[in-house]
């Protein structure tokens, strides 16, 4: 019995010298990996769609879902993690990707699915998105998960920013399609 009450109060002393994540909230990695998975499933519909208001509006959808995700990212999980992090060049090589890709949804937004080189765009701009997708969720967020950084802390800052957003981003497309 002695045993078992050293065994559990070591337990007990180890958990309390490691930094706890005492916030409640959604963890923030998962968050963003929703988010990914959402982007990749209206590609595999834009993919699909034959269309071309339906490719349009797949389109303008995956490019506003990217903006948002991008810019809490940008605003929150980067800066953050940066401070965790041993590694500056896996957040630089991520807002450089993120760079890229807004530069390639300013050309495709201002382009009709009827345009030369629409469909290429919207191609490259998956490739670079699955590329993106694929270093940020095996390399960049196990390492995140790997330091003290609270995950459920930054995880209600990114819900929080992310309805934020999308109620200006809604009440923005509500006013063009008014006019």
């Amino acid at each position: 019995m002695a045993a078992a009450t050293q065994s559990s109060t070591r337990k007990s002393a180890s958990k309390a010298a490691k930094p706890a994540t005492t916030s409640r909230g959604p963890d923030g990695v998962a968050l963003l990996k929703a988010d990914h998975r959402a982007v990749e499933k209206l590609f595999g519909q834009f993919e699909k769609a034959r269309d071309t208001d339906r490719k349009k509006a797949l389109a303008d959808k995956i490019c506003l879902e990217l903006r948002i995700h991008m810019q809490i990212e940008e605003e929150i999980f980067y800066p953050t993690s940066r401070e965790f992090l041993k590694d500056e060049d896996i957040v630089d090589e991520a807002v450089v990707e993120h760079a890229a890709a807004k530069d390639l949804m300013d050309e495709i937004e201002g382009m009709e699915p009827t345009d030369d080189l629409y469909e290429a765009k919207m191609t490259v701009l998956q490739e670079q998105i699955e590329h993106h997708v694929e270093e940020e969720e095996k390399e960049y967020f196990p390492k995140v998960k790997k330091t003290d950084m609270d995950i459920k802390a930054i995880g209600a800052q990114l819900k929080a920013r992310k309805e934020e957003l999308t109620t200006q981003m809604d009440a923005m497309v509500q006013g063009k399609a008014v006019q």
